[in-house]
């Protein structure tokens, strides 16, 4: 059953410019249920990347607030913001961002480390992680050994470790052929629907917006929803 995992209510973004201030988000609202893939697009400086880090909690909102299960974020200290995005938000970027000297069950750990989970739990979800994608074979590889396409499995895999509330994928097929690229898209909506997610990615590739259940268009900050 779904339930509302993300809202954001009148959420503005300014940033300081010399003697001048940018807006670069104009009065945001929208919401995301569980189980539901949601793409945004939009012409390159319109706001894109600056909502995903406002919801990823690594921007503050000038404006409006943030609720992620129902939680209000906006009002959020330093600590407390760090421990959402370590339990609450998987990232996914444009490039994979793999630590060259880990094998790839060691990028998967390193989440456990981080968030302190049980190591042996941790570990038996990593393997069934890796195996849902197709790359339990390269479980003890190095990123230099891995395809384009291996490296953002990986990442996916790297995003689910700590069973986030929402997933936010920044460009995830940018460094990929088409081919390559919607197959990494089919994952994420594969995950994010069987393990009853919330996930926003950000796209430049209108050819992959058909496996998302909705399209917002940014454009000068402002929002739409494509019909």
């Amino acid at each position: 059953m779904s339930k509302e995992m993300l809202r954001l209510e009148n959420v503005s973004k300014e940033f300081g410019d010399g003697d001048s201030t940018i807006t670069i988000l104009k009065n945001i609202s929208l919401s995301i249920n569980t189980g539901e893939f949601v793409a945004i697009v939009g012409p390159s400086g319109s706001g894109k990347s600056t909502l995903l880090s406002i919801v990823g909690a690594l921007l503050t909102p000038s404006n409006g607030s943030v609720m992620i299960d129902g939680e209000n974020i906006t009002a959020y200290k330093s600590r407390r913001l760090t421990s959402v995005r370590s339990n609450k938000v998987g990232f996914i970027f444009q490039s994979a961002n793999l630590i060259p000297y880990l094998t790839v069950k060691d990028q998967l750990m390193l989440i456990s480390d981080i968030t302190q989970n049980n190591k042996r739990e941790s570990l038996n979800k990593a393997k069934k992680l890796l195996n849902d994608l197709g790359i339990s074979h390269r479980m003890k590889n190095y990123p230099n050994k891995l395809s384009g396409g291996e490296k953002q499995r990986v990442a996916i895999a790297r995003a689910f470790m700590n069973d986030p509330d929402i997933v936010l994928a920044d460009e995830p097929t940018a460094s990929l052929d088409s081919e390559r690229g919607r197959k990494v898209v089919e994952m994420i909506s594969y995950e994010v629907k069987s393990r009853n997610k919330a996930a926003i990615m950000v796209t430049h590739d209108e050819r992959m917006l058909d496996l998302c259940d909705r399209t917002l268009y940014i454009e000068d900050g402002k929002m739409l929803e494509r019909a």
